[in-house]
C-alpha cells in the first residue's frame, strides 16, 4: 500500500468511515491534491482508472466525508463547490483572476473562535474567505 493510500486508510478509520475502493481513491486524491478540487476535477482524474466511478458516487462520498468531519466543503460562490481535506482552522484566499483557492494560516487564530458557542449560539462550521489577486497573477502583471 502506498504512503498516501495508507494515509487515506488511517484518515477514514480515524473518522469512522468504512474504507471502500472508491472512498480510498477519493481520500487519496484529496490528500495528494491540496488544490481544493471540485467533484468534476476529481471525476476527471479518477475515472480513467475507475470506469465504474460516477459523479454521484463522488458527491455522496464527499458528503459522507464532510458529515463525519474528514473533509470540508467550501462554497466559494454560487457556481463552485470545492473540497478540502484539511479541517484545521484556516482561511482561504480566492484569486479573482485565475480562480485558484489557497490556504491561509497566518493570523487566523484571531479570527476563528476557540469556543464552540458564542453568545449562546453553537458554532458547527465557519468559513473565512479572502478575495483578491494571488501572488502568481501579480507576478505576471509586472
Amino acid at each position: 500500500m502506498s504512503y498516501q493510500m495508507n494515509n487515506a486508510f488511517e484518515t477514514l478509520s480515524r473518522y469512522n468511515i468504512k474504507p471502500s475502493p472508491q472512498r480510498m481513491a477519493i481520500m487519496t486524491y484529496l490528500l495528494e491534491h491540496k488544490t481544493h478540487p471540485t467533484i468534476e476535477e476529481i471525476y476527471k482524474s479518477l475515472s480513467p482508472d475507475m470506469p465504474t466511478l460516477s459523479k454521484t458516487t463522488i458527491y455522496n462520498t464527499l458528503k459522507l466525508f464532510v458529515e463525519n468531519g474528514a473533509a470540508s466543503m467550501l462554497t466559494i460562490n454560487e457556481k463552485t463547490t470545492c473540497y478540502d481535506y484539511d479541517t484545521s482552522p484556516h482561511a482561504h484566499f480566492i484569486c479573482k483572476k485565475c480562480n485558484k483557492v489557497t490556504d491561509l494560516f497566518y493570523g487566523v487564530e484571531n479570527m476563528i473562535p476557540s469556543k464552540q458557542e458564542i453568545e449562546g449560539n453553537r458554532i458547527v462550521d465557519m468559513q473565512v474567505y479572502y478575495r483578491g489577486i494571488c501572488k502568481d497573477c501579480l507576478k505576471e502583471n509586472k
